[in-house]
């Protein structure tokens, strides 16, 4: 299985970067790993931002992909619950696993319907931190599937 994951908009903070580098390292001693900025949109009205952004993610999105949308109406998983299902993605064959973090105003209604829906939290975060907290998670999640004592 190969891990994708998109984000509309440019990592800008370089401790940002720094843990990006550091997580996204830490998950490709496990499976390759491909992360990919998508131009944000501008000036525009928020349903036209969404609408332009999610033309651009749809040309990294394989038809076969398996696709998980960070949104916060989404499903919340615990640590082994995320664990759980990126193992039974591995187990059954899924090829291509993408994780894609929208824009400021989201996703659009078309595009959430293409893939699961999953919340971090209830809390609300810069998009900023979430990149450093999903690829944490998704570190963590492998960690999790090989008995490794990372997640206590």
């Amino acid at each position: 299985m190969k891990l994708k994951i998109l984000w509309v908009g440019k990592s800008r903070d370089t401790w940002v970067k720094d843990a990006i580098d550091e997580y996204a390292g830490r998950i490709r001693r496990y499976m390759p790993l491909d992360l990919i900025d998508i131009r944000d949109e501008k000036g525009a009205e928020a349903e036209e931002m969404r609408r332009r952004e999610c033309e651009r993610l749809e040309k990294h999105i394989s038809p076969a992909a398996s696709l998980i949308l960070l949104d916060e109406r989404g499903e919340q998983l615990d640590s082994p619950g995320l664990a759980a299902f990126v193992g039974k993605q591995r187990d059954c064959g899924t090829g291509e696993l993408i994780f894609v973090i929208g824009g400021a105003y989201g996703f659009s209604e078309e595009f959430r319907r293409r893939g699961k829906l999953l919340a971090l939290s209830k809390m609300t975060f810069t998009h900023q931190m979430v990149r450093v907290f999903l690829l944490e998670q998704v570190y963590r999640a492998f960690t999790i599937l090989n008995n490794e004592p990372y997640h206590h």
